[in-house]
């Protein structure tokens, strides 16, 4: 998979992205790991003992520069630049003043208003001293996407593999439902929620996958909540006629490798009411809406931002009369975590300017939450400069189990 540390190369890419947006550079700061980002791009130890500060300033033009404490001056030893010492708070001043002189438009782990949260790494009182010194900080989102988000060749095979694994196992999950609750002969089976986790966990474990918490089944009511785990204390029964979500999500067990991710929804024995189908319907619809914008602006070569997608999906919804009933983004990054440091498809819970970057990953998840059942339909997107397409297969109907 990608190597993290910076190499001559990767450097270049660096100061290259730091010309085209117009930045001087890329001030990274960390303190007991507070920002795991900056580790992962610069490819440092996170297991490494920080207890003071260090900076690692990467200019758009020149030799990188750090400052590190005199107890810990080996600290970024593995990272190329010169190198400044300091002890005293003073000489801390001193030194950050030296190592940015000149150099104004400083891009940092930082968001305005902390609109982007999930690149805000920055304390507050770090960025009000850079700006007594005069620096003006902008935020590193886009860049962050750009080193944190874009996949190699390696790790969209990865994702593949997952694909291909997830959709077979989903589709027999509805089967053993089936099986479980109508047999071809003899009494009728038992269920529960937590029994369907535990399939789906059994059988992700036999293709080699990992994955964070869940997956979900949920049922009816519990449908409704988007975050809902089942476990063996708290869990419900699923019956002939109750209505079924699963929400699952694996990655091979490699390092790089990338998260595939996806829910469906299905009816038990019976034909969906027409409440259902329409619920059904219009966040289907709302999905491929989001889908459309998305392949559209990459067949035009057109830039689009995360927040276009989520009105793309958002409006269906809201036009539908069932905006209320929309509680979350349309879709999250997917790297090699289930929830990347990439654009989301967001413009309810942040309004998400990044760009959808050629050769990311992302989901597409709307969802309608009724008191009495909650419909949501994943599908992951993958990009490539000129096209975007969904990566897995895709729900036209409700399953009928």
């Amino acid at each position: 998979m990608r190597c993290r540390i910076i190499s001559d190369m990767n450097l270049d890419a660096l100061q290259a992205a730091l010309q085209e947006a117009g930045h001087h550079g890329w001030l990274f700061y960390d303190h007991h790991h507070r920002d795991p980002i900056g580790e992962r791009i610069l490819g440092l130890d996170p297991k490494a003992h920080i207890t003071r500060r260090w900076y690692y300033y990467v200019p758009a033009e020149g030799e990188p520069r750090k400052l590190v404490h005199r107890i810990e001056q080996g600290r970024l030893d593995a990272l190329p630049g010169s190198k400044g010492l300091y002890s005293s708070w003073q000489e801390l001043a001193e030194g950050l003043e030296l190592m940015l002189d000149g150099d104004i438009r400083i891009a940092m782990q930082y968001s305005p208003n902390n609109d982007i949260m999930y690149v805000s790494m920055v304390d507050a009182g770090t960025v009000e001293f850079l700006r007594s010194i005069g620096k003006h900080i902008v935020s590193s989102a886009d860049l962050v996407s750009q080193f944190e988000a874009v996949l190699n060749e390696e790790q969209i095979a990865s994702h593949k593999v997952a694909q291909s694994a997830i959709d077979v196992i989903l589709e027999e999950a509805w089967h053993k439902i089936g099986r479980t609750l109508h047999p071809a002969s003899g009494p009728s089976g038992q269920l529960t929620e937590f029994e369907m986790v535990r399939f789906l966990s059994d059988a992700m474990r036999c293709e080699g996958l990992v994955w964070e918490n869940g997956p979900n089944v949920s049922v009816n009511a519990n449908c409704s909540d988007s975050h809902y785990e089942p476990t063996a204390e708290r869990t419900a029964p699923i019956r002939q006629g109750d209505f079924v979500l699963i929400d699952i999500w694996g990655r091979v067990d490699k390092p790089g490798s990338v998260f595939y991710d996806i829910t469906w929804t299905g009816v038990v024995g019976r034909e969906p009411t027409g409440r259902e189908q329409l619920v059904f319907e219009t966040v289907r619809n709302a999905r491929d809406a989001a889908i459309a914008a998305v392949e559209s602006a990459f067949a035009a070569c057109r830039p689009i931002r995360g927040f276009e997608a989520d009105d793309a999906a958002r409006s269906v919804i809201r036009n539908a009369g069932f905006g209320q009933y929309f509680t979350h983004r349309t879709g999250h990054n997917i790297a090699q975590e289930i929830h990347g440091p990439g654009a989301h498809l967001d413009n309810l819970e942040t309004h998400d300017e990044r760009l959808l970057l050629p050769n990311t990953c992302f989901s597409v998840e709307p969802g309608i939450y009724l008191p009495e059942f909650g419909v949501r339909s994943e599908v992951d997107m993958m990009t490539a400069p000129g096209k975007a397409w969904v990566t897995g297969k895709i729900q036209r109907e409700l399953v009928r189990i």
